[in-house]
């Protein structure tokens, strides 16, 4: 079995997981029966997702601690991590000297059609960001694969000249054609695989699963439109 191995690199790093890791057996864990036959395996079990993303709030307090920011959660990925993410700032924010004004407002891209990316991308919600002008921003994705989608958001929201921009991203994935830099805060850097729960789905289902799991072949076929 390969070794899970903590990246060094970049940012806020991140939990890097090697090419040949086979995840978790279904077996061992919790998940809804109406998936049974759908999934491969598990990568990313929920409590391990919950103890990263706990990490992930404490970079953001000692980085952005005592300024206020707007929090642009990207939909439908992105709902359940950013979520997950605000309550864990929140709760620092309660228990330290240091704390940090939210704000959250949502938009929602849309780029894939079953398990393809397509180069029709959609974003609703942001037509006018305009009170983000001035702010300090943090953006809040899911998953993040080639980069096109996150690098189109960027371009779009520098044009409301915001003061800074920040990007968290639970998941960045390793793809021949990735024309971003890492996220500011990264949770896990996956293999180029299909990945679903936690609120990332397949044509809308798996946001119902709480672990990330990569769909099975048969998952595909079932679900595909």
């Amino acid at each position: 079995m390969a070794d899970v191995v903590l990246q060094t690199k970049g940012g806020s790093g991140g939990i890097v997981i090697d090419d040949d890791w086979p995840g978790y057996s279904l077996d061992l864990f919790s998940y809804p029966a109406h998936y049974a036959g759908d999934l491969q395996c598990v990568v990313v079990p929920h409590g391990v997702i919950m103890d990263r993303t706990e990490r992930l709030a404490r970079d953001i307090m000692d980085d952005l601690g005592d300024h206020d920011i707007v929090v642009l959660c990207v939909l439908k990925g992105g709902y359940q991590f950013c979520a997950d993410l605000v309550d864990k700032i929140k709760a620092l924010s309660c228990n330290s000297d240091r704390t940090i004004p939210m704000r959250v407002h949502f938009i929602r891209l849309k780029s894939y059609l079953n398990d393809q990316s397509t180069e029709d991308l959609h974003i609703l919600g942001a037509e006018d960001l305009s009170f983000l002008a001035g702010k300090n921003v943090l953006i809040v994705e899911g998953i993040i694969g080639t980069g096109k989608t996150l690098k189109a958001l960027l371009k779009h929201v520098e044009a409301f000249q915001p003061k800074m921009i920040k990007v968290a991203g639970l998941l960045v994935k390793r793809v021949p054609r990735n024309t971003t830099s890492l996220p500011d805060y990264v949770g896990f850097e996956i293999p180029n695989r299909f990945v679903v729960g936690y609120a990332l789905d397949y044509n809308e289902y798996f946001r119902d699963l709480n672990h990330i799991c990569v769909i099975s072949d048969s998952g595909k076929m079932k679900y595909k439109i």
